[in-house]
């Protein structure tokens, strides 16, 4: 296995008899290969990255100098697929259509096609994932843009111009086939916001719901032939356009690997695609292989659903200020949910209820005080964002006809007339007076009791109980892959109001322990907490307990595959389903502190309704979560923090921030990854931000901290059991505070601490865990200031960096966390054996910026990164070498660099750092002020370059970066934001964001720039290791 994302479950040395964090890129493929010589090799499993790389492996002759044979699709079957052009030579070839278009490799030659075909054009680039680098263009300008970028982001400078059919129905099916030529279709989707939005984007409901019979076979048909003819062995995905009033209908793409889209069809029909497919790599047939629901029926059954699935993305815009929130061709949500229920209504409004984003579903949520005018809805049906449904739902209530909702948004007026289902029962909640019936029908069409009670003024507890006494109770079913069209008991289950009977029944002897997933990857919450849970579910049947419930939502995960615990709902991590598994289960004791903020966020509520919690107390961790109650506690313990104070007006907000000095943060309680967090400059900026924060935490108090410049952070990742308490790590923080922990790079062991502080923090973290009675995992924030030790602050539950420290230093934190929820005490392990580690280990942030339109990637307390990756290596170098190839970033040993330095302290600490260029022989470029700085301090021969708002002046940024002249960019603004100096900012952000598109690596921190180049400067003498991952001790 090579990976170099530490936060999965996928490298656990359990699930490979080797694992190597190391880039997934042919020169580092290549010396595993060489050092392993395996003799084959798969590459349908890393997503886009791993297909790149393999046919790239393939090009270079590597496969076949060491006689490494493909599993399952092979490489010309590949480059048929993922080649625009020779996918549309394949598909004329089989008899399936194909749009009309040109691929291109230049601007010169688009423009050509753009002008032959006609705009609006869509550009869909080669070699690519979630549509990076396309769009749509409507002329000649928006070309220019879309291509450029497109070209640089495809492996072979290769993009395909074609007709623009927005309008058309996207249809997409999964296809399974071996090397007999078996195939099978797994699961048929239907996107309902039709071909304008990416597939990654749109709602995606399963089966179709508006093709018939005809189309659904005609479609399924060409499926078949084209992926036979392109060769596919194991599993693919075909999407096609499907025109709404026609039989006509043209192939868009072959996936030929696992995706976002075989996850989905995976958990949507039970069949596990990945297992399948891997078989059939090793030359198993279809026949030969068994259902592994029924255990009895072979694997060429296709699945048939008695329920109807929902997947819907999760954006998180409101991290990006800047960011267009416009869907379209380029996927930009960060994660998904999958919601099965027995109507479209049902499993909508339980969908949007899994995506945590504040709503209980489609209609009836908490008031925000908008209110939309017909033109501005309109605007938003031909224009759609992240808001759409809501915005049809509200075009219904002003009574915009389905016929024109369907003509300005491309959506079916099957989807419509649903959606005016779920807007006509919320009129009868309002309007009637609540029985029996009424209540089935809301239940029946996805109302949440919180629902219901916003429309009869009532909680959602007294609405629980009107609800039992009414009779209106849920079912539990399960998904058999065969619509119970043949005998089979899972344990694969969802509930819903659209049965009459529970499908299974629970014993005395089956009451397990529940543990809470984390819900749809959202920025602050992604694989690490999968692999918190995964982990915590085999603890606790390590130590015995083997009757394991896990409840999720996210079809991404491995927490959502049924064979991982005893039973599984995929279900919503809302307290009302909570309560309704637990009146089913009667569970021994349920399981928070895995599921990052969204589990944690229950606990309260679930203790408050009497469920039995394993591990930390409620009460213990709301003193955590409350910014207020925590730093009281600290005071007692006489622990150094920031300067503070809870408020809930402005003026007490004003007055503190006036003693204290700007700059301050504010606060709020109950958030991940900084949500609603702001560093405030000024009093104006402190008034707006006031406002949203207490938005966001209604029922909490929000503080405002002294935000200390210049000062270093540090986490502190640990597991206790009330009495004992194990630290994982000190975890340093690269770049200065003020970067949020999830985008900041991480290094252990610490590189800049010292033995006293190191001391200090390990005293504070002790008297901390025993303070609050922490049973089970923790992490603790700490800011070095002017020498002291400061504390942030503590989360009781499992972190982002869990995984890392793990792996680390071979002991699995989770696998110690479940032994202390359960009571038990922890084993003699020293708590610093981070310390005695030979190894260094450093996590980089990955970001998707590329894919936000407009977003600025300067960096702040509010996190931005979608990912990471982790290496591992003798030396801090060694380590960050490989973590930044990981991510993304070209380490070029000469070239060119564009520099540009807001802030004369800025400037002054990078000095060091400009020699160094100097010396590895590259060329600075920079802007007039800089330049002249520079030339004043004797780096000698610095270019000037001219802003890109001063197109006139030679040479120009712009042009430069264009032509590909510039390998990286050392772009730091200055702390100020002052608005005299907006102009100045907006140049600095044109450069951030132009080669952010032409994907050009951008340093934004001081820190940041001088470890880049400090490794440069070390790739010129040394080689990065390439060692496999060592497993975790026994504990």
């Amino acid at each position: 296995m090579i990976n170099p994302n530490i936060a999965t479950i996928q490298t656990d040395t359990r699930f490979a008899d080797k694992v190597y964090l190391l880039p997934v890129t042919p020169e580092y493929v290549e010396s595993i290969i060489e050092s392993e010589r395996p003799d084959s090799i798969m590459l349908g499993y890393g997503g886009q990255t791993a297909l790149n790389c393999g046919v790239k492996l393939d090009e270079l002759g590597v496969l076949q100098k060491y006689g490494v044979k493909v599993l399952g699709t092979q490489i010309p079957g590949i480059k048929k697929t993922e080649d625009r052009q020779l996918f549309k030579d394949s598909m004329t070839e089989c008899g399936v259509p194909v749009l009309k278009s040109k691929t291109v490799n230049s601007f010169d030659n688009a423009k050509n096609a753009a002008e032959e075909l006609g705009y609006p054009v869509i550009i869909r680039v080669a070699y690519t994932l979630g549509g990076k680098g396309g769009g749509v263009a409507y002329n000649e300008y928006e070309l220019h843009e879309i291509v450029e970028r497109g070209l640089n982001a495809s492996l072979v400078r290769q993009a395909l111009i074609e007709e623009y059919i927005g309008h058309w129905k996207q249809i997409e099916y999964e296809v399974m086939q071996d090397y007999e030529g078996n195939n099978v279709i797994v699961c048929n989707m239907e996107n309902v916001l039709s071909m304008r939005v990416h597939t990654g984007d749109n709602i995606v409901v399963a089966p179709s719901q508006t093709i018939d019979n005809r189309e659904y076979h005609m479609l399924r048909s060409a499926g078949l032939r084209a992926t036979k003819h392109v060769g596919i062995v194991g599993e693919c995905n075909i999407q096609f356009a499907l025109e709404p009033t026609s039989d006509s209908y043209v192939a868009i793409e072959i996936n030929p690997r696992l995706s976002r889209s075989s996850a989905l069809a995976s958990k949507a029909t039970g069949y596990p695609l990945a297992y399948m497919s891997a078989k059939i790599g090793l030359g198993y047939s279809l026949p030969e292989l068994v259902n592994h629901i029924t255990k009895t029926t072979t694997a060429c059954f296709e699945p048939s659903l008695d329920y109807i699935v929902c997947k819907h993305p999760r954006w998180d815009f409101a991290k990006f200020e800047l960011a267009n929130r416009k869907l379209g061709p380029t996927m930009k949500s960060v994660g998904e949910v999958m919601a099965i229920g027995r109507t479209f209504e049902e499993s909508l409004q339980k969908a949007i209820r899994m995506l945590d984003i504040g709503n209980d579903g489609l209609v009836l949520n908490r008031a925000n005080g908008k209110s939309y005018d017909v033109e501005d809805i309109e605007n938003h049906l031909l224009n759609p964002n992240d808001h759409i449904l809501y915005y049809v739902a509200a075009a219904l209530k002003k009574g915009i006809s389905i016929e024109k909702i369907q003509k300005l948004s491309a959506i079916d007026p099957w989807f419509i007339e649903k959606i005016r289902n779920i807007v006509d029962v919320e009129q009868q909640l309002k309007e009637k007076t609540m029985d029996s019936e009424l209540m089935q029908k809301s239940k029946h069409f996805g109302f949440s009791d919180r629902q219901i009670g916003r429309s009869i003024n009532k909680d959602e507890f007294e609405v629980r109980k009107l609800r039992k006494e009414l009779g209106v109770l849920p079912v539990v079913k399960q998904i058999d892959t065969l619509a119970a069209e043949w005998p089979a008991k899972t344990n694969y289950l969802y509930i819903t109001y659209g049965g009459t009977e529970n499908d299974i029944q629970i014993n005395s002897d089956q009451r397990g322990i529940v543990v809470l997933g984390a819900g749809p990857y959202r920025i602050g919450s992604s694989v690490e907490f999968d692999w918190g849970t995964v982990n915590m579910v085999w603890g606790l049947q390590e130590n015995g307990e083997q009757n394991v419930i896990v409840v999720n939502c996210n079809p991404e995960t491995v927490s959502t595959d049924y064979d991982i615990c005893s039973r599984l709902y995929f279900e919503e991590l809302t307290l009302e389903r909570i309560l309704d598994i637990a009146d089913f289960e009667n569970p021994k004791g349920t399981v928070t502190s895995v599921g990052g903020q969204t589990a944690n966020n229950l606990t309260p509520q679930l203790a408050k309704a009497g469920i039995c919690l394993l591990g930390t107390s409620a009460q213990d961790v709301d003193m955590a979560e409350d910014r207020s109650k925590f730093s009281k506690i600290l005071d007692k313990l006489h622990i150094k923090q920031p300067h503070w104070q809870a408020f809930s007006s402005f003026s007490e907000a004003k007055s503190f921030a006036i003693k204290v000095g700007y700059p301050v943060l504010v606060r709020p309680s109950y958030v991940l990854s900084g949500a609603a967090m702001k560093v405030v400059w000024s009093q104006e900026e402190l008034a707006k931000y006031v406002g949203e924060a207490t938005t966001l935490s209604p029922d909490h108090p929000v503080v405002i901290t002294k935000f200390m410049l210049n000062s270093l952070e540090v986490d502190v990742d640990g597991v206790s059991d009330g009495k004992n308490v194990i630290i994982g790590a000190i975890v340093e923080h690269i770049d200065a505070a003020g970067v949020h922990s999830g985008d900041s790079m991480m290094v252990i062991p610490p590189w800049r601490l010292n033995n006293k502080q190191v001391e200090t923090i390990t005293d504070y973290s002790n008297k901390i865990a025993k303070s609050f009675n922490i049973k089970g995992p923790f992490n603790l924030q700490f800011l070095i200031h002017n020498d002291q030790v400061y504390v942030i602050e503590l989360n009781i539950r499992a972190s982002r960096s869990m995984p890392f420290v793990s792996k680390l230093i071979k002991t699995n934190l989770i696998s110690l966390a479940a032994r202390a929820v359960l009571g038990k005490q922890l084993p003699n392990i020293p708590s610093d054996k981070w310390k005695k580690t030979q190894i260094h280990g450093i996590k980089v942030p990955q970001f998707s910026f590329m894919q936000l339109d407009g977003a600025d990637i300067v960096l702040g307390v509010e996190m931005q990164s979608t990912g990471e990756a982790a290496c591992f290596g003798d030396s801090f170098y060694d380590a960050l070498a490989k973590g930044l190839i990981s991510v993304g970033y070209n380490l070029a040993k000469q070239g060119t660099a564009l520099i540009t330095i807001g802030g004369a302290e800025n400037k002054e600490k990078m000095l060091q750092t400009m020699a160094i260029l100097k010396h590895l022989g590259f060329k600075i470029l920079a802007t007039e002020h800089t330049a002249e700085f520079l030339s004043e301090k004797n780096i000698q021969d610095v270019e000037i370059v001219y802003k890109i708002s001063e197109p006139h002046r030679k040479p120009n940024i712009s042009d430069l970066l264009y032509e590909h002249k510039i390998n990286f960019i050392i772009n730091i603004p200055s702390t100020s934001t002052l608005e005299k100096y907006v102009g100045m900012l907006y140049d600095e952000y044109q450069i951030r964001r132009k080669a952010t598109e032409l994907g050009i690596p951008v340093l934004t921190t001081t820190e940041l720039a001088e470890s880049f180049v400090k490794t440069l400067e070390w790739l010129h003498t040394n080689e990065t290791t390439k060692r496999a991952l060592e497993p975790y001790d026994p504990i």
